[in-house]
């Protein structure tokens, strides 16, 4: 097995200069969390330009779940782009899409239409406008910590940080946030058991005093939500939540933008509560890299008509023969390796708590794990300053890692990691933690 390999200082020479070059020329809007820039790939490892090699927990903010340069996908992407690379799809049907369209549509359990485009804020995009044309009802519910996109429509569900947010209003009318259900910290001061009653509760609230259910066009909601700290939720909430909704027709849309294509351990991660939500989200994931995202919505919402919406390059063919390598390689299985994989993962960090109480949480499914770092274990007072410290100490000793939420460490490497890497990562973390 690989290891991790740190040649040079960090950055390195060739990094610090192309570093250089980026500060001067490209937005101030990129955020750089450590002096990291890659040169090339091979499964689950990562070399810089200066020839440093990294075990990745990260893949792109759990893009690359096939890993790096996989066979099967970079055979799948060239014998396309031999062939044609683009047709404005929004005009031009092809095979690809279609056949890539079916194959999203039995994995999510059937009856849905299929709409591509490039990215997860786009797919929210969509979804908002499909809610919008078909209900004509005004409002719509999403999570205090959600992470929805930043484009402006997506940005008024988003709300994981208020600097996503700030100097950008008015935003989109009408988006109504509640509390996440979050088991660790509790919204309304409830117990972890009771996490999910009380925001059922406060809904119900709303509904009476202030938000008339039958203006509601839908509720949207990530499973595990992603970028506001790697949470799940309490058990059978979103059963619960579905059924609510349901009494006043109002909308489910599931954002599985991170949690979907097999990173839990199952194709979407609504199917651990059997959920059938009206809505489906799919990026990130699907495409291992290349730019695509789906939007799935029941048959019986497709009452727009042809130009209401459409994408130039949404739904690109070579985008979407790496999907389709992508999902050959998933029901192959990667899912179950992601659900293996990740229990061991899962189990190893976990026992690192006992040593570090400043660990305060370890939560996650499959290859989709937030460590959450506090500064008292019976307070549980976020840690961001720590939590960034063990992500600049985790990359010193070559491992990539992201944040997530105010004080989470997220891991979502490739779902090809295998046990031996899985381990090898819990044995740098624990190496990480008695540093600091």
């Amino acid at each position: 097995m690989k290891l991790p390999e740190i040649k040079t200082p960090l950055p390195g020479p060739k990094a610090r200069e192309i570093l250089e070059r980026d500060k001067a020329i490209l937005s101030t809007s990129y955020v750089r969390p450590y002096p990291f820039v890659p040169a090339r790939g091979e499964g689950v490892w990562l070399e810089d330009v200066d020839g440093n090699r990294f075990l990745d927990l990260m893949a792109g903010i759990a893009v690359n779940t096939t890993g790096y340069n996989h066979p099967r996908v970079v055979q799948a992407v060239s014998e396309q782009a031999a062939r044609f690379q683009h047709l404005c799809f929004s005009d031009f049907s092809s095979e690809p899409q279609v056949s890539l369209a079916e194959r999203l549509n039995k994995l999510a359990g059937g009856g849905f239409r299929v709409y591509f485009g490039n990215s997860g804020t786009e797919a929210v995009e969509a979804a908002i406008k499909v809610v919008r044309y078909h209900t004509h009802r005004p409002y719509i519910l999403a999570f205090t910590g959600a992470f929805h996109g930043r484009t402006l429509g997506s940005l008024a569900l988003t709300s994981s940080n208020s600097k996503y947010r700030k100097g950008f209003a008015p935003l989109l009318p009408g988006v109504v946030h509640v509390p996440y259900p979050h088991p660790y910290r509790p919204p309304f001061g409830a117990s972890p058991e009771n996490a999910g009653k009380v925001v059922l509760d406060y809904i119900e609230h709303l509904f009476k005093t202030k938000l008339p259910p039958e203006e509601v066009g839908a509720i949207f909601f990530e499973p595990i939500q992603g970028e506001g700290g790697y949470i799940v939720p309490p058990a059978g909430f979103f059963t619960e939540l579905s059924e609510l909704a349901r009494r006043y027709g109002i909308l489910m849309v599931a954002d599985e933008v991170q949690t979907g294509s097999g990173r839990t351990g199952k194709f979407l991660a609504s199917e651990y509560e059997n959920l059938d939500p009206d809505i489906v989200l799919l990026a990130k994931g699907m495409g291992t890299g290349y730019p695509i995202s789906a939007i799935l919505f029941k048959e019986e919402l497709s009452s727009w008509p042809p130009g209401a919406h459409g994408t130039t390059f949404g739904g690109n063919p070579v985008a979407a023969a790496a999907a389709m390598a992508t999902l050959d390689l998933l029901e192959e299985g990667l899912m179950e390796n992601a659900a293996r994989v990740g229990a061991r993962l899962m189990e190893g960090l976990r026992s690192l708590q006992a040593s570090f109480p400043r660990l305060g949480d370890v939560r996650g499914r499959g290859l989709m794990i937030g460590l959450d770092f506090v500064k008292d274990p019976e307070t549980r007072e976020e840690d961001p300053e720590l939590r960034d410290r063990v992500g600049e100490a985790a990359f010193r000793k070559g491992l990539l890692t992201l944040p997530a939420g105010p004080s989470t460490l997220r891991l979502s490497p490739p779902l090809i990691l295998s046990e031996a890497e899985a381990d090898l990562a819990v044995e740098l973390l624990g190496e990480v933690l008695q540093s600091l």
